[in-house]
């Protein structure tokens, strides 16, 4: 049986999820999109090359009688309010992050879906579906380089526009770190620092950058994420697992290596969406099949709130220059189960 689905903001990231869904992953068509631009919605199904019906408002796509799950890639602010009328209407939903813009916010969402008894949400953490980060993941868990003690990482973007702030470094790139790593070392955060080493030229007035994020975790794994958005060369993601009995690195993008010119070299990506193409494919591919098998097993709305939690804590860190403590609740059996 084919999945339904409908489509909440049609924008770069809502166009490129209704192209995959209907081009290049099985199981599911979309039926139903909403944009607060109209006309620019049924513009990009045109150019598409699909037909489905066109809603100026969301909450008709929720309510469509032929949808049968959502997708939430609408302007931000508006994650959380759709996430939980997707929950009120019994629908399975697929939310980019954010969540929601607040840890409270996120909080509403869990509570809605253990009020509902069943879970409903996957949040747009794509990250664990790379391979990359899959393989890293294994080599933890098997135990191959024994109990992990330290992780270095890095976050590099070759620029950002002059609207990105020096809060946007927690929020809108370290996020995914703070989803990854929790899921990497099965552990979660206990305390945050955030130390500013000297400010980059390629930078402005509004923007720290580079950043250092010092994390604790609650077995006392120590986590370095360097975030350097300007970083001029390209977009680089590393992760290094410091075990016991050994060291493990995530794989680099495939890229073939030259000889030229007296020169041996291997290109870098500069687009974040070239570097993780396929994890988005094959995060939606298992929304889809678990929606059809009728049990999620994606990043939760308890990772989102998580993430958010620590990201209220790091943005306090940025602030206070002081090691802060992330006060994250115990997680509901609800979701051990799930």
């Amino acid at each position: 049986m084919t999945l339904k689905l409908g489509v909440i903001g049609t924008g770069a990231i809502g166009q490129e999820h209704i192209r995959r869904c209907t081009k290049v992953l099985q199981g599911a068509t979309v039926v139903a999109v909403s944009d607060i631009n109209v006309e620019g919605a049924r513009a990009a199904l045109s150019r598409l090359g699909l037909q489905a019906e066109v809603y100026a408002d969301g909450h008709d796509v929720i309510k469509s009688s032929d949808v049968d799950a959502l997708l939430i890639t609408s302007w931000d602010p508006t994650h959380e309010e759709y996430t939980l009328a997707a929950i009120a209407a019994g629908k399975p939903v697929f939310c980019e992050k954010p969540l929601a813009m607040t840890a409270a916010g996120c909080r509403r969402v869990v509570d809605a879906e253990i009020k509902f008894g069943k879970r409903l949400v996957q949040v747009g953490f794509m990250r664990p579906y790379d391979t990359g980060y899959r393989a890293l993941k294994k080599v933890i868990t098997d135990g191959t380089i024994g109990e992990p003690l330290m992780l270095h990482c890095a976050h590099r973007n070759p620029a950002v526009p002059e609207s990105y702030t020096t809060d946007m470094a927690i929020t809108s790139t370290l996020i995914h770190e703070l989803d990854v790593l929790r899921w990497l070392t099965n552990d979660d955060y206990k305390t945050v620092q955030v130390v500013f080493p000297r400010v980059t030229s390629k930078s402005h007035s509004r923007l720290k950058d580079p950043q250092i994020v010092l994390f604790e975790t609650q077995k006392g794994i120590r986590i370095d994420v360097e975030i350097f958005v300007n970083c001029a060369y390209g977009y680089d993601i590393q992760c290094e697992v410091v075990g016991e009995e050994g060291v493990a690195r995530l794989p680099e993008p495939s890229a073939v290596q030259m000889r030229r010119s007296a020169q041996l070299s291997t290109s870098i990506l500069t687009d974040w969406k070239d570097r993780f193409i396929d994890a988005y494919d094959v995060e939606l591919q298992a929304f889809i099949n678990d929606v059809s098998k009728g049990s999620l097993t994606g990043p939760s709305a308890w990772d989102g709130y998580a993430a958010s939690v620590a990201a209220d804590a790091c943005l306090k860190a940025q602030n206070s220059g002081a090691i802060e403590q992330v006060e994250l609740p115990p997680r509901p059996a609800f979701y051990d189960k799930a």
